[in-house]
């Protein structure tokens, strides 16, 4: 801790693998549009040269930090890493993002207005009063659309785009959770940590933002991957309706 950063200042993780295309236009447009913040980039050993682009970066070692790792270990693990790098520092909020331009740099601001107005959690929406989606085939909307769909309906959370992957956390909130608690490494994650915040009580709410299917390199998704998200939202739902039980039992 002690690093001496303005109150209510925050870092931007963006966990990287074979971004290298996108990643220097994602950097100049956060330097632009974002609020102060400093960036961490987890990278998972790209070999696109991912960390001489970081490295060579006038605000690296400043406000553009690296977290080389040595194989492709995943996203959770990227994030949870990320997490427990911003805690051991004087960050308020974190921020998790995608560097392929899929998440826009100027929607920022008005997420972190929402945190700045009590929220604990705040979730970019796709999905939120619409669809607004561009870009994508329909069968990666609708597939999208059911996922949201399936774990609203097993797990109970309102959210209407509990998988996405443009949100802010609060720091104390973070710090509340039990990080080494959360078993998924996939886009599952995103799933799992929202619903260890949502059944703790947290302040969580949704912004609507644009999505835009990325410019460069390929999705991440695939069928272990997928596979991953469905058995742990339903392993999420036993343990929502396994409590459900014990409360009523001991009513």
């Amino acid at each position: 801790m002690g690093e001496g950063l303005p109150s209510n200042f925050g870092l931007i993780i963006v966990p990287t693998y074979g971004e290298a295309a996108s990643l220097p236009r994602f950097l100049d447009r956060l330097g632009t549009a974002a609020p102060p913040a400093h960036v961490l980039i987890v990278d998972d050993d790209s070999g696109d040269g991912t960390p001489d682009i970081i490295t060579s970066h006038p605000q690296y070692g400043s406000a553009i930090h690296l977290l080389a790792r040595p194989s492709k270990l995943g996203l959770g693990t990227a994030y949870i890493e990320g997490f427990r790098w911003a805690l051991a520092r004087d960050y308020s909020w974190v921020c998790e993002m995608d560097a392929d331009l899929s998440h826009s740099p100027g929607e920022l601001g008005k997420l972190l207005s929402r945190l700045n107005q009590g929220a604990e959690l705040v979730l970019g929406s796709r999905y939120l009063n619409g669809v607004r989606v561009l870009n994508w085939p329909v069968e990666r909307l609708l597939i999208s659309l059911f996922a949201a769909a399936y774990v609203r309906a097993c797990t109970g959370m309102p959210f209407t785009d509990p998988t996405g992957g443009f949100r802010i956390y609060r720091r104390e909130l973070l710090e509340r959770l039990n990080l080494d608690a959360i078993l998924s490494n996939g886009y599952a994650f995103q799933i799992e940590m929202l619903f260890e915040a949502w059944k703790s009580g947290t302040s969580i709410v949704e912004v609507p933002i644009t999505f835009r299917d990325r410019v460069n390199g390929t999705s991440k998704m695939s069928r272990a991957i997928a596979l991953e998200a469905a058995w742990r939202t339903a392993s999420l739902c036993l343990r929502r309706w396994g409590r459900r039980e014990v409360l009523t039992n001991s009513v």
